[in-house]
């Protein structure tokens, strides 16, 4: 099998470096398709046309998320197979990946045009912008299957020891899309329906590249692409990867939900101001779950071939990565706030609410990091259960009932005051896991050297004299 000396690199920092840095640069030009459409249509169209990116958000999220969680799961389960040298788990995981993709992505653009008027009213969508969103996710959900094994293809890729071909497939696309953008919106006024066709365009040619990528290592390696369902490989797949799904989710859950509690206090303006926050703090998630979701396929061929002492650095030296590097941008983003998100917001009221509101949000941004990572470490060691619950924990559990609250005493300012306070406690939490299944770990490896020195003693001959 492939990829085994990356994951044997004795310098474990060297080895991270070589999985965080794809990892980051890949979901940040997953990310960057609504955020490149949101800058040109903002410049070109209008504040209502940022609106319908922001109403659009949870969808395209949901489609990420989704691929996340089947390639994720699957990731996971192949870095598993090669550190236990099982070819035939690896197999079944890849097939059972393809067969997920192709079942759960299909049923996105199909629910989207029977209920699409329902959807959008959830989100919050209401005249103008009503029609501006419905008008682009006519077009971006044909997308689903494109972008969606785009991530799945990449994941399966870079498990198996080559991070660079997701890279390239999806800084591919991300260039085609500002280029196609630039050219619709920019040159010949297509408005958001040329940035949802640029969006399109470009998630074709990322998947093309990786399908090609994904083809030639399947005829080298002698694994199968064809779909198929094995209930025990699925299960697992969709139960690694669910936290994922549920983290990636959850934003666009939040979203929704601010859209609806804020919109009553300040219109339209409040939604567009939900999006243009959401567009830029963006960018510093970016960094946390590329390096956490990086340092996976290490930890998780670590455990499989139980070594414990090599996992336990792989996850010190991820913390103190995405600490500093969260750390650095948060600095960088809250120096240039201003200028980022006045790049595609020129109201200057609207303009400097979003920038008050944006500080707030992230004043203490850095903390959070080890709480992502807490979730990708449960994830490769197989606590499925822990990692759900962490998932789950910042958004669903701290997150959603406390704005509610907060907004109905603080007004709007409430809402963004609920990030820090929910940031600290997911911070303390995600510390208190890593510890625990740490101490778990050395528990089960002590337990090991006992029982294999109890059994080397019975091995040796008794001398009766």
């Amino acid at each position: 099998m492939i990829g085994h000396s990356v994951f044997t690199e004795k310098n474990v920092t060297k080895a991270l470096v070589r999985f965080a840095i794809p990892g980051v640069i890949t979901i940040l030009m997953a990310e960057l398709y609504n955020m490149v459409d949101t800058f040109f249509v903002g410049r070109y169209v209008g504040a209502d046309a940022v609106g319908a990116m922001s109403i659009a958000f949870p969808i395209q999220r949901l489609i990420i998320a989704i691929s996340l969680m089947i390639g994720v799961g699957g990731a996971t389960r192949i870095s598993r197979a090669l550190g236990e040298k099982n070819k035939d788990k690896l197999k079944e995981s890849i097939r059972s990946a393809v067969f997920l993709g192709i079942i759960i992505l299909g049923m996105v653009p199909l629910l989207f045009f029977i209920f699409s008027s329902e959807i959008l009213s959830a989100l919050g969508a209401r005249g103008n912008i009503y029609t501006l969103s419905k008008s682009y996710l006519n077009i971006v959900v044909l997308g689903s299957l494109f972008l969606g094994f785009t991530n799945i293809f990449g994941y399966t890729i870079t498990a198996m020891g080559n991070p660079k071909v997701t890279l390239i497939s999806t800084s591919l696309g991300a260039i085609i899309n500002i280029i196609v953008d630039f050219a619709l919106v920019g040159i010949f006024d297509f408005g958001v329906e040329g940035a949802a066709i640029s969006t399109l365009v470009s998630q074709m040619a990322a998947f093309s590249y990786s399908f090609f990528m994904i083809h030639r290592m399947s005829t080298r390696e002698g694994f199968d692409l064809s779909p198929r369902y094995a209930k025990s490989a699925s299960k697992s797949i969709i139960v690694i990867g669910f936290a994922t799904f549920i983290v990636e989710i959850s934003d666009a859950v939040v979203i929704g939900l601010l859209n609806n509690i804020l919109l009553p206090i300040g219109g339209n303006d409040a939604v567009v101001i939900v999006g243009a926050i959401t567009r830029v703090s963006m960018f510093m998630y970016i960094t946390i779950i590329g390096i956490s979701a990086g340092m996976q396929p290490l930890a998780s061929y670590s455990y499989g071939s139980k070594d414990y002492d090599r996992l336990n650095e792989i996850v010190k030296k991820t913390i103190k990565m995405v600490l500093l590097s969260s750390t650095v941008l948060w600095g960088a983003i809250m120096y240039f706030a201003p200028a980022l998100i006045g790049s595609f917001l020129k109201d200057e009221a609207i303009l400097n609410q979003t920038i008050s509101a944006f500080i707030q949000t992230i004043v203490v941004f850095p903390i959070i990091s080890i709480y992502y990572v807490s979730i990708y470490y449960c994830q490769s060691i197989g606590k499925g259960r822990e990692g759900f619950v962490l998932s789950i924990y910042r958004q669903m559990i701290l997150f959603l009932p406390l704005v509610v609250v907060m907004v109905n005493v603080f007004g709007m300012n409430g809402a963004w005051w609920t990030y820090p306070i929910t940031d600290i406690l997911s911070a303390l939490t995600g510390i208190y896991f890593i510890g625990k299944s740490k101490r778990e770990l050395y528990g089960k490896r002590e337990s090991g050297f006992k029982k294999d020195s109890i059994k080397k003693l019975k091995q040796i001959p008794i001398e009766v004299c």
